[in-house]
């Protein structure tokens, strides 16, 4: 696609002011998501909780994330993006720093729930939101800049959470404490922040001239018009969107990797810390991976929207991690075991960008709204399967190894899923 030369500077503005905030709000989350990983340290033992217990409670933000996901993504159309993601991050803020007054197993599964439903609609809600500011052909490299806050927060966050824990005994709270406490605060005053600043549509952008305004939303009218004719998913019954065979597939396919990143991201602080290093080693080579992981993540999504391919461009990461992740399992060492995760989460996040590209096309613009939530919901309810799932076997067999099964299979059903359903879509068009 050709862009004009106002086109070209209207979506280096709109992406150099907007995706830069959304990444680090989204970081922030993501930390406060998945840093009870490195409270498990010292928190598991003070409040007596069991690898299965840690994992149900931590399974339970993920079922809580699937019940309000649609609804929250609904209500964001209803009351404007800016309103609704800023309380989205200070009832997650809120909640996240609560955590550090759990007392035992029954407050943990309470919390986890409570955290989940806060935090639910944020991610299909920038999905939604990002559509509305960029043309189809942009977005595999768009929603790769946004979502690498994810492998982000945990190069960023693991040395971080680490390091709290040494706080330990520190205004007589424990370090895990303190963990939640301060990594909770950056969430609330982004809120404020968002609810400020963050413009609801274009046309609400100080920030761009009227030509740039004109232009943007000229574009993206044409473009909604032609998905709208073209898109398999365009009904407006939001039950009819969430249950169209397009949405469940595109939701099974997301299952495997959500259950891969979700469990890993909460899960290999644990599995790198049992290979016999100490919590502040744990936190500096936990980041490795997802170092790699966003680099990687970034170049996949520009090249598959150079090659203007969406299908192939989202297998190909899937059938990566698949295959690195089964060696994950067949290793007692801790490099190869690195190595391992490190290609398992390269598969995973260079995933992201292609799929949430062809998702996004795949639905009209009136169905946008349910089947992303929709999509990304069925992936999270499949984060709660797979990290419970960790829990119990590794409580059960004291093998991550045999843990990690449940995941490797989802993201082979996820693969076959993909490639048969291209091929019925190929067939169809040369019927």
């Amino acid at each position: 696609m050709e862009t004009s030369t106002v086109g070209q500077a209207t979506l280096k503005r709109v992406t150099t002011i907007l995706v830069p905030f959304l990444m680090f709000c989204y970081l922030i989350s993501f930390i406060d998501r998945v840093n009870v990983g490195f409270a498990a340290f010292q928190m598991n033992r003070d409040i007596g909780i069991s690898p299965s217990v840690f994992g149900l409670g931590g399974g339970l933000f993920f079922l809580s994330y699937f019940l309000f996901e649609v609804p929250s993504n609904l209500a964001m159309q209803r009351f404007g993006a800016r309103r609704w993601i800023a309380r989205i991050m200070l009832s997650w803020g809120v909640i996240s720093g609560l955590t550090a007054f759990v007392s035992g197993p029954y407050s943990f599964y309470t919390i986890r729930f409570l955290l989940g439903a806060a935090e639910a609609g944020f991610f299909p809600g920038v999905i939604l939101y990002l559509t509305q500011w960029f043309p189809a052909a942009h977005r595999g490299r768009i929603v790769s800049f946004f979502y690498v806050a994810v492998p982000l927060s945990s190069f960023v966050g693991s040395p971080i959470s680490a390091a709290l824990l040494n706080m330990q005994g520190v205004g007589g709270l424990h370090g895990w404490q303190w963990l939640f406490i301060i990594e909770a605060i950056p969430a609330v005053l982004l809120a404020l922040v968002t609810y400020l600043w963050l413009p609801d549509t274009p046309n609400d952008a100080r920030w761009l001239d009227a030509d740039q305004k004109r232009w943007l939303s000229t574009t993206l009218a044409d473009e909604r018009a032609q998905r709208e004719r073209a898109a398999p998913v365009h009904d407006e019954r939001t039950w009819r969107i969430m249950f169209h065979p397009q949405v469940l597939l595109l939701s099974l396919v997301y299952a495997g990797t959500s259950a891969a990143s979700n469990g890993l991201s909460l899960w290999q602080p644990q599995i790198i810390k049992s290979f016999g290093l100490s919590n502040t080693q744990a936190g500096w080579v936990n980041a490795v991976p997802f170092a790699i992981a966003s680099v990687a993540m970034i170049y996949w999504g520009m090249r598959s929207d150079r090659k203007r391919e969406r299908v192939w461009s989202t297998a190909l990461p899937l059938a990566l991690s698949a295959i690195a992740l089964a060696a994950c399992t067949m290793t007692t060492q801790l490099l190869p075991a690195l190595s391992c995760l490190i290609l398992t989460l390269v598969g995973t996040y260079a995933f992201k960008g292609p799929f949430w590209a062809l998702s996004s096309e795949r639905l009209g613009p009136r169905a946008a709204a349910a089947g992303l939530a929709q999509i990304n919901a069925v992936g999270n309810l499949a984060g709660f399967a797979g990290t419970y799932l960790i829990g119990v076997i590794r409580e059960t067999t004291g093998s991550f190894a045999m843990a990690l099964t449940p995941v490797l299979a989802l993201q082979i059903i996820g693969i076959c899923l993909l490639v048969a359903s291209n091929r019925r879509t190929v067939a169809t068009r040369h019927a």
